[in-house]
């Protein structure tokens, strides 16, 4: 995925429990994030095949897909989405397990919305951070071969 500096931020919710999730929509549209919620692990990696966000936040327990599987799938594919995986039934190892596997952040339920607001926005400055190395990179001519 190629992301502009100056790209607006896309944020996707990934959420079995639809109230949840359209809540948090709502809250983070209050401060201006704008937000997309699939309700499985499916439709997520669907999303992200077919608009990557640059923000994931997946709940880590959903019935046939979990959010450690799709973590682990979008990291593999997408490794510069940011990833914040929410919990109400997470343990200091499945907090270990996320944060091994690329997790930007790991929140218990119900999140502090100020907190996620803040790992949300550290999560656009490292993709802006990567987007405008990428960007100097591709200026850069290619020779053919590395020399140290």
């Amino acid at each position: 995925m190629k992301v502009q500096p100056d790209m607006p931020l896309k944020i996707l919710l990934v959420d079995d429990e639809q109230e949840f999730v359209q809540t948090l929509a709502e809250r983070l549209q209050m401060r201006n994030m704008d937000s997309r919620a699939v309700c499985d692990g499916p439709a997520a990696l669907a999303q992200v095949r077919s608009d990557p966000p640059q923000i994931l936040i997946v709940d880590l327990k959903m019935p046939g897909m979990d959010g450690i599987d799709v973590l682990k799938q979008v990291k593999q594919t997408h490794p510069f989405i940011q990833v914040i995986v929410l919990t109400g039934h997470g343990s200091e190892q499945d907090k270990k397990t996320c944060m091994d596997l690329g997790a930007l952040a790991y929140f218990q339920k119900p999140v502090d919305i100020d907190r996620l607001g803040d790992a949300i926005n550290q999560g656009h400055e490292k993709i802006r951070r990567h987007a405008s190395t990428a960007t100097i990179l591709d200026r850069l001519p290619d020779t053919g071969t590395w020399q140290p």
